[in-house]
């Protein structure tokens, strides 16, 4: 109750009574780190650095300041002579002084930074070689954990506080990667907690802010998004019934794509007749509209054949298109998903391999992979499992990142507000993947509302928006990537087949 009798705002009866318990959620959640500056394109990864680059700057120091050790050398002795003729050469005398000065501090700061290098470069190649200890230790590879464990041993011995400083980077990124995730869910947690009052608000914030973080540190500290180089799929799929549909889109100039050598498949329908270079697509926004969505197709196979007769293909992988968890007839659905995350073979795995046999695509033929969210883990495992030469893994909103090794350009594209992208964990400790390869991610929706229940960040046409971002981008990584379709473009010909799949 006021002074004149009428009753206070809540707001500020609340400030009159102490802190406001909402007010205080709000705060943390306002403030909560976050990443939503735009677009950010990355090599990937806690660091990403090379190491080898760091020892050679700090090794280019060393040898200067051995240089500038000389040159003091030589000045002290000119020095000693000028300072026995002093009378007729105070003034040089007095200058070759100040030069032997400046000389020594540059001497100090060089030998301060090749020393600053060194240390950074073992803090890198400390959070490199723990993350492949743990990696082989996972995969049984008992010899190559000796092997490991005794180098960062000795780099232990040799930079201590560079392992506390990589310990702290890793903790870092397994824990504080989730920020928006965090933020958005504590204050869509205040939201629906509201409708109830204030202590619904606090608890509601409370319990879905701490939540997300708890799961995101455990996916993070768990690494169950991060697939090792030698990561396979255990265990067999069922049977699939893979059946080739009109496709649709840009289209090869062959008149049908024929089923290859033995397969059950049925003969694709007509396809319209255009250039090579209009069918392959020009940028990542373009190859992403080509990911089957909505129809019947899970799999799309555009089979170049290059000028010195060599072929490549691109196959675009669908995400998940039924909610099914007990194996319906869509292989698209959560039980394929949840078989995959948990490093299983799923349905949808296999009537991915059926559709490239399909489509003629042997072993050994060079593979483009473009794919969204289950379709993201399908391309993991052909890039590390597979008989093809994957030279390109594009995945947008996948819940997992695969080490592909140095043969594979990897192009991981996230939105930080997407817990399906959430489940990688935040990506692997260090780069992945060719040189030139990269994530890009931003914040595809800062605000909250009940459709966040909606997913709207993980939708396809939200993650087509953002690689259209990657496309306009001045970064020079992106060319990379570029460089894969206009390779592409002078293509001969062109066969375009899509595949639907239905189990049994």
């Amino acid at each position: 109750m006021s002074v004149d009798g009428h009753e206070a705002p809540a707001g500020e009866a609340r400030a009159a009574g102490g802190a406001d318990p909402e007010g205080i959620v709000n705060l943390l959640s306002d403030n909560w780190f976050r990443a939503d500056d735009g677009l950010q394109i990355t090599g990937g990864g806690a660091v990403a650095v090379d190491t080898a680059t760091l020892r050679t700057a700090a090794d280019a120091f060393a040898a200067a300041d051995g240089e500038l050790g000389e040159i003091a050398m030589r000045l002290g002795a000119l020095q000693n002579m000028l300072l026995a003729v002093r009378d007729q050469a105070q003034d040089a005398a007095a200058t070759a002084s100040a030069l032997g000065t400046r000389v020594h501090q540059t001497r100090a700061e060089a030998a301060a930074i090749g020393a600053a290098l060194q240390e950074a470069a073992a803090v890198y190649e400390l959070v490199e070689l723990d993350a492949a200890l743990r990696a082989a230790t996972l995969a049984g590879d008992t010899a190559s954990a000796e092997v490991l464990g005794v180098r960062r041993d000795q780099l232990v011995r040799l930079h201590p506080q560079a392992w506390e400083a990589a310990l702290g980077a890793e903790s870092a990124r397994s824990i504080m990667w989730p920020g928006e995730l965090v933020r958005q869910g504590t204050q869509w947690g205040v939201g629906i907690g509201d409708t109830f009052g204030d202590p619904g608000a606090v608890w509601g914030g409370a319990v879905v802010g701490l939540g997300t973080l708890g799961a995101a540190a455990y996916v993070g500290i768990a690494g169950t998004g991060r697939l090792a180089p030698g990561a396979r799929l255990t265990g067999t799929a069922g049977t699939v019934t893979v059946t080739a549909v009109k496709p649709e889109g840009p289209s090869g100039p062959a008149p049908g794509v024929a089923p290859g050598p033995g397969s059950t498949v049925g003969q694709a329908p007509p396809s319209s007749w255009r250039p090579p270079s209009a069918v392959a697509p020009r940028s990542l926004a373009a190859a992403t509209a080509r990911i089957p969505g909505d129809g019947a197709a899970r799999v799309r196979v555009e089979k170049y054949t290059m000028p010195d007769g060599s072929r490549q293909a691109v196959v675009y992988i669908a995400g998940m298109q039924s909610g099914d968890v007990s194996g319906g007839d869509d292989p698209w659905d959560n039980e394929s998903n949840l078989q995959l995350y948990s490093g299983r073979m799923s349905d949808s795995y296999a009537a991915t391999e059926a559709a490239l046999a399909a489509a003629g695509v042997g072993a050994g033929d060079a593979v483009h992979v473009v794919a969204f969210s289950q379709g993201g883990m399908i391309g993991a495992h052909l890039a590390l499992e597979g008989d093809y030469d994957v030279q390109t893994l594009v995945s947008l909103g996948s819940p997992v990142e695969a080490d592909v090794g140095a043969g594979t350009l990897s192009v991981a594209i996230r939105h930080t507000d997407d817990p399906v992208a959430g489940l990688a964990g935040g990506g692997a400790l260090e780069g992945v993947g060719a040189p030139g390869s990269f994530v890009a991610e931003r914040v595809y929706d800062p605000g909250t509302g009940a459709d966040d229940a909606t997913l709207p960040a993980h939708r396809l046409t939200a993650y087509a928006e953002t690689a259209a971002m990657v496309d306009a981008s001045a970064d020079p990584r992106v060319a990379g990537v570029r460089a894969v379709f206009d390779d592409l473009a002078r293509a001969e010909s062109v066969e375009v087949s899509e595949y639907a799949a239905v189990r049994g």
